[in-house]
């Protein structure tokens, strides 16, 4: 397990970074933490770390954004959706099994689906409003 302190964006962003360069293609990634917490801010990293060069948003109401590197990333947020049954019927299943990297906002909500080797991404927020990040599944 790794645990990092973030006290800004870039910091965040760095963290990403890192993650990107040593991800092995087929990765799917649970990310949690509250609103604002700087999960897209992370994912931003992976995709400078993966020589994405379009602007990485965040997911909230397409639900999945995908783009092409040096490997697929594969961007979902899962906040707008009721749980397993709807991330079925729109074949998000796909995307765990899938090459490339998956990242996943809201994870919690189809938790019993994830693949047993899924990596886990934990964001708080702090009081002083810097990020205590717990990475869990491989070591940064």
């Amino acid at each position: 397990m790794t645990h990092i302190i973030s006290k800004s964006t870039e910091e965040t962003q760095e963290v990403g970074k890192k993650l990107g360069a040593i991800l092995p293609s087929g990765s799917v990634i649970a990310l949690s933490g509250s609103l604002g917490a700087g999960k897209t801010v992370l994912v931003k990293g992976v995709a400078q770390a993966l020589n994405i060069n379009e602007a990485i948003v965040s997911p909230t109401f397409t639900i999945v954004q995908e783009y092409d590197g040096s490997m697929m990333l594969h961007h979902l947020d899962l906040y707008r959706l009721s749980g397993e049954d709807e991330f079925e019927s729109m074949g998000g299943e796909d995307f765990l099994y899938t090459k490339g990297l998956t990242f996943i906002e809201w994870s919690e909500k189809i938790e019993s689906m994830l693949p047993d080797n899924t990596i886990y991404i934990y964001i708080d927020i702090k009081e002083d409003l810097s990020r205590d990040i717990t990475i869990k599944g491989i070591e940064l």
